[in-house]
């Protein structure tokens, strides 16, 4: 968590002093103004802090004003660099080739303030559509053939939710939504690929009640993800199994013909959490005649495990979660979010998410709840 504070306190007010130039060259703003936009900035580069400070000594309603006071400017924010910086890298291309060529290159004409405006529209209407999106959750509907599911037991319908980030932003309404896509579609088993949970816990009582009605007949299934460890592990524990969840942790269980196994993240040994049994021997140890669905929030593929598995459910990536951060997140997981990928032996599934983690948005890279039915075949 320290370094991850001062990474943020590095990369974040030079964010915000790029927009400050860009609101000093398209206004000229005077002494007290520009005091004032100051203000607003330190005041907003501080909030995520306050909000974490404000949860930790149980000020609820405090910590829910500044988490979306902050991280809605904060998508504001990332949408207006990432589209200024297009449009410098662009300018910045012609000038280039206007001096190597030695000729004038007609450009608009447009003066900073112009431009600027134009660019704020954008942003506002984009981000107006990333609300929209990211409550817009979608059924992802996969059917995998498998001699291991016997004809005699039809199908088997797994759902998987992966992160939620319940917290101060997602909270009892969208849980209902999330609730209502998986009861439509009525699955024999229900799994958390990790990170259902996101900051403190304890004013989480009604997400708990509402997730611990919900009754698959072969039960809910959960894994740790990166936000349990941040959250407080014990806590996060706590509270999916009040979810009526079952936690597994370097486990696996067997239901029948399938066999359900669970790793942890690997945050937990940033936190001193060192797991019993390797994801190698945790897998070797089961049964290959049941069809074996492993559970991991991140989605790294183990090349000793690819023969020892049917089945990856994975999250963790988010899909970048709002364009073109789905490009960085493809630079260190390059599987497909929110498609079926084949691997050497058996396939991984990889979530978008179903819930927002910071900016309450979502842009080319909607919500999901994955449906996924195992069928008797090849």
């Amino acid at each position: 968590m320290l370094r991850f504070l001062l990474l943020y306190l590095s990369v974040y007010p030079l964010v915000h002093y790029y927009v400050f130039c860009k609101i000093k060259a398209a206004f000229s703003p005077g002494r007290k103004t520009c005091t004032g936009i100051v203000l607003f900035m330190g005041t907003m580069i501080a909030a995520p802090i306050m909000v974490r400070l404000s949860e930790k000594v149980g000020i609820e309603t405090g910590a829910r004003f500044w988490a979306y006071a902050s991280f809605s400017w904060m998508g504001l924010l990332f949408l207006f660099i990432t589209l200024a910086a297009i449009v410098d890298v662009i300018g910045f291309v012609l000038w280039t080739a206007a001096k190597s060529t030695k000729r004038t290159i007609p450009m608009p004409k447009i003066t900073p303030r112009q431009l600027f405006a134009v660019q704020a529209i954008i942003v506002a209407t984009v981000y107006g559509y990333g609300l929209f999106e990211a409550a817009d959750i979608r059924i992802e509907h996969i059917e995998i053939a498998s001699p291991k599911i016997a004809a005699s037991s039809g199908r088997v319908r797994i759902a998987q939710i992966s992160d939620v980030h319940l917290g101060l932003i997602i909270r009892e309404s969208r849980l209902k939504q999330i609730i209502a896509k998986i009861e439509e579609k009525q699955p024999d088993i229900v799994v958390s690929t990790g990170d259902l949970v996101d900051g403190q816990l304890n004013h989480l009582t009604t997400e708990a009640r509402l997730l611990a009605a919900l009754h698959p007949p072969l039960g809910k299934f959960a894994v740790t993800g990166n936000h349990e460890f941040y959250a407080g592990l014990q806590d996060a524990l706590t509270f999916t199994k009040k979810a009526g969840f079952t936690i597994l942790r370097q486990e696996g269980v067997t239901i029948g013909p399938i066999t359900v196994v669970g790793v942890d993240d690997p945050a937990g040994r940033t936190f001193g959490k060192e797991p019993a049994t390797s994801e190698h021997d945790l897998l070797a140890a089961q049964s290959r005649r049941n069809f074996t669905l492993l559970l991991k929030h991140r989605p790294d593929i183990n090349p000793d495990s690819l023969t020892l598995f049917d089945l990856q459910l994975s999250g963790h990536t988010h899909k970048g979660q709002v364009f073109p951060f789905n490009l960085i997140t493809w630079f260190f997981y390059p599987e497909k979010a929110g498609q079926l990928t084949t691997l050497k032996s058996g396939f991984l599934y990889l979530s978008r998410g179903t819930g927002t983690w910071g900016p309450p948005i979502r842009v080319l890279s909607p919500p999901e709840v994955a449906i996924i039915d195992l069928v008797h075949g090849q």
